[in-house]
């Protein structure tokens, strides 16, 4: 098959597109002709050697295709071996492409739990572009951070496909969203997904400003933090309230005032990605809820995944962006 083969960590100029071998049939696995690929930031991680991926290698979580065993239109769950505790990942739980091959090639073999069908409505690079980041924020907003209709939440990063995920999904359940961007065009396409709207992280005191917009004057019930901004996080949320942290794009260590901590009666949840319930929850509400689908902001065919990853590391765009076969 032809792929995107990293031979050596370093920059996206290291993925070529070349021949690399098919997947072998398996018992327990099952082979998927790939329609759309959609990126990750977690690739670039992979990309640069934070995972100690085997060489060469194949990066990519994301992928919708077609079964070759059956034929079935299928999106791939790229969360293996999760484990039967919902609570946490047992220890072989992996993400597809950190060292199985992954979903930037024609093909790609994941154990047959992970191929499930694709969601009806949903074009090829809207269903490649659901499975990571939609798990992952169903994760983050009803299983650990328990949101309920009527509650406010604040999504920091306006344009991610984490953020404009999260902006659809508690949006569908009722839920007001306030956002942060360092972009004013950002915060008007989020309002377009249904948010209330959103302040500069530019600005000072944006955390204040972000909590004068919540429902209460006391703050944000729960609070989304992909970047690591936890002093800012806390002091927007409502005694109480509810700081779920899923990435540090901006900062990997973070200083809290401890005091003001346990007297605000925060909880403080982290997470990444999800278990086969938490997906199958994220399809369920897909079903019942007026949800948008996931926001495509540029595609790529599958021979420029360097351009296509230079574009997601300059962050100046708005959404998912995928790679399709020809």
């Amino acid at each position: 098959m032809r792929a995107v083969v990293l031979r050596e960590f370093g920059a996206a100029r290291n993925l070529r597109f070349a021949d690399f071998p098919d997947p072998q049939p398996e018992a327990g696995w099952t082979t998927i002709r790939l329609r759309a690929t959609a990126l990750n930031w977690h690739d670039v991680l992979v990309r640069q050697g934070r995972y100690h991926s085997p060489l060469p290698h194949v990066l990519g979580a994301d992928g919708a295709g077609v079964r070759v065993d059956t034929g079935e239109e299928v999106v791939i769950v790229p969360s293996l071996w999760w484990g039967e505790d919902d609570s946490a990942p047992g220890v072989d739980w992996q993400i597809l492409g950190d060292h199985q091959p992954g979903t930037y090639a024609e093909l790609v073999r994941v154990p047959v739990e992970c191929a499930v069908p694709k969601p009806a409505g949903l074009s090829w690079p809207e269903a490649a572009a659901l499975p990571l980041v939609g798990l992952t924020t169903y994760r983050a907003l009803f299983t650990r951070g328990r949101l309920r209709a009527g509650e406010s939440v604040l999504v920091l990063g306006a344009g991610g496909g984490v953020a404009t995920m999260a902006v659809s999904l508690a949006v569908g359940i009722g839920a007001a969203v306030v956002v942060t961007s360092s972009s004013a065009a950002k915060i008007a396409r989020a309002r377009s997904l249904g948010a209330s709207g959103g302040v500069l992280y530019t600005e000072p005191d944006w955390a204040q400003a972000a909590k004068e917009r919540s429902l209460g004057e006391g703050g944000f019930d729960l609070v989304l933090d992909s970047v690591g901004s936890w002093q800012e996080s806390i002091q927007a949320l409502r005694p109480g309230g509810r700081l779920v942290v899923l990435g540090a794009s901006r900062a990997q260590e973070a200083l809290i005032d401890v005091r003001r901590f346990y007297f605000g009666q925060y909880d403080l949840l982290g997470t990444t990605m999800g278990s086969p319930r938490d997906f199958a929850g994220l399809l369920a509400l897909l079903e019942s809820q007026q949800v948008a689908p996931p926001v495509i902001d540029k595609v790529f065919p599958l021979d420029q995944a360097d351009q296509a990853q230079h574009h997601l590391e300059r962050g100046d765009g708005f959404g998912r962006i995928v790679l399709v076969q020809d």
